[in-house]
């Protein structure tokens, strides 16, 4: 019987369709679908010895005399730093320049790796250099929102194979953005407390979508997952930004995150994906009601029109089984 489920957060339903449910090994990639990379390409801008392709670094990790992480300012971002902020109307239109700032982080020299493929320790610059220049773009003054995000594979918009993640800081909060963070803020003024906090607390309790628990994080397949597989890892301390995760918990988080992207890339067979950071913006650095965590979405279906129509997202599987198939991934 197929039924609603709303998320505790943001108020959205899903519909979980059990009358066309599908297991979650039906989800597993045709192997072979992908080609084998070579470690270097010589056409690639991201490779070493290639540098003079893309713009100066803004920041670089060394190791054995040569650079092991390059952050860069996107060359062709969307947006582009030397423009206002200014709001301007047209008519009764609004409009605004198209102020942002887009960087690229370069995660390894190695072009045939991923993040569940890297050594720790280049998961660790990653996620070090994530802060690093989150905390560089907040000061510049003109930023209200920092978008850390990574587009992997073909299906889910990557550009170049690369491994490679990106950042882009609006002086904008889009309504995507801001309404779940009302609703948060709503809830908090309610019961007092972080709905988030509440949230995890429950699922510690119901135990059937959690995937992995340490110290600082829960990974798991939320109740009302918008499709298949959407896993999240959520921080245990409360913390409404990224930017105030501690250095032992930020190299946790690298350890947890490589595991999780791993569970996907052995029991799926690398499928590809998004991921991103959902942190709260600038001016809401250290709120009660808010709480920074990453969600990965496989992209395993594709929206169609009743998703589009409603937004109320159909979801084949139950998260339910697929954290349990995730637990029982072996990642050795």
């Amino acid at each position: 019987m197929p039924e609603f489920r709303q998320n505790m957060v943001s108020k959205e339903w899903v519909i979980i369709a059990t009358e066309r449910a599908k297991r979650p090994d039906q989800f597993l990639q045709k192997k072979g679908e992908k080609a084998p990379l070579p470690p270097h390409r010589e056409d690639c801008p991201f490779c070493r010895g290639n540098e003079s392709k893309t713009p100066p670094s803004l920041l670089t990790i060394e190791k054995n005399g040569s650079w092991a992480l390059r952050v860069v300012p996107n060359k062709f971002a969307a947006l582009q730093s030397h423009l206002t902020t200014q709001r301007k109307h047209e008519g009764r239109f609004l409009k605004a320049d198209g102020f942002g700032i887009a960087e690229v982080i370069i995660e390894t020299p190695a072009h045939n790796r991923t993040i569940a493929t890297m050594d720790i320790e280049e998961v660790r610059n990653t996620v070090w250099a994530y802060k690093k220049r989150y905390l560089a773009l907040a000061e510049t003054g003109k930023i209200d929102l920092i978008t850390i995000f990574r587009n992997y594979g073909e299906r889910a918009g990557t550009s170049l194979e690369h491994p490679h993640s990106q950042m882009i800081a609006t002086p904008i909060v889009p309504p995507h953005v801001r309404n779940p963070l009302y609703q948060s803020q709503l809830a908090c003024d309610t019961y007092g407390d972080c709905i988030y906090c509440g949230m995890m607390e429950e699922e510690k309790r119901q135990q059937v979508r959690m995937v992995e628990e340490t110290p600082y994080f829960l990974v798991l397949c939320p109740f009302a997952s918008r499709s298949p597989f959407e896993t999240r890892i959520y921080p245990k301390i409360h913390r409404s930004s990224f930017a105030s995760i501690t250095e032992e918990e930020l190299m946790e988080f690298a350890g947890v995150l490589q595991r999780t992207l791993k569970r996907l890339y052995v029991g799926l067979n690398d499928p590809d994906y998004n991921y991103i950071i959902r942190s709260a913006p600038i001016e809401d650095t250290d709120v009660k009601y808010h709480h920074w965590y990453l969600v990965i979405v496989p992209k395993l279906t594709t929206p169609a029109g009743f998703e589009i129509g409603t937004g109320i997202y159909i979801n084949t599987t139950l998260p339910e089984q697929c954290a349990q198939f995730l637990r029982e991934v072996s990642i050795q």
